[in-house]
């Protein structure tokens, strides 16, 4: 089972994915959380490009082959070798942000982003994909506040854009899963975490009666 986890920045999806995982240790499902970018070792130095706020000559094109490469390596090293193994795959973001982010809130070609999150996922798509869903300002007040928390030096790149920029991810995100309701789960982002965790792990209950170890 493959399942991703969406959303905008400050939106609660890595703190879900983090309890998810909990939760199916707990039940005795044999599972593994990751991330994009940066789920690999060297994908760690390629989130490090990305994010960092002092890289204002990325292109959005040059933005979009870093985050395919990071993708590539990742479901080479991490997600299909887990995969295989019949374990439980928890992704703290996936090809579906690239599509977000860098199709609708950058204007590149989604053609091309189609083409390039094909061949770098290995044509393999998530299961389920839960699309934590919450206005722009509250996602960024709250990210603002988890950066004072962890005593990070200011924001990183995308936290700096714009506030059309956020609100073309948030529209393009509730797009796809519109496209794509029988793989997407819209949760409302504004709840607790705990209610959330609730939400999440009740739409997975079904396919844990499925399983076969």
């Amino acid at each position: 089972m493959f399942i991703t986890l969406e959303g905008i920045e400050g939106c609660g999806k890595s703190t879900q994915a983090r309890r998810l995982v909990d939760r199916l240790e707990g039940a005795g499902v044999s599972s593994i959380l990751t991330l994009e970018p940066g789920g690999t070792p060297i994908g760690k130095e390629i989130r490090r490009i990305l994010l960092d706020s002092k890289n204002k000559d990325l292109s959005p094109l040059s933005e979009l082959f870093l985050y395919e490469a990071d993708r590539a390596l990742h479901m080479e090293m991490v997600i299909k070798p887990a995969l295989v193994k019949k374990k439980w795959v928890v992704c703290d973001r996936f090809f579906d942000a690239t599509t977000a982010y860098q199709g609708y809130a950058r204007g590149q070609d989604n053609e091309l982003i189609r083409l390039l999150n094909e061949k770098a996922s290995l044509g393999i798509r998530p299961d389920i994909t839960f699309l934590i869903d919450c206005p722009v300002e509250v996602g960024l007040e709250r990210a603002l506040k988890r950066n004072e928390i962890m005593e990070q030096e200011g924001q990183d790149r995308f936290e700096r854009e714009e506030m059309n920029f956020h609100t073309a991810v948030r529209e393009g995100y509730l797009s796809i899963a519109k496209n794509e309701p029988a793989r997407f789960m819209v949760v409302d982002g504004t709840l607790g975490e705990d209610e959330l965790e609730e939400r999440i792990f009740e739409h997975i209950r079904p396919s844990l009666s499925k399983r076969s170890d």
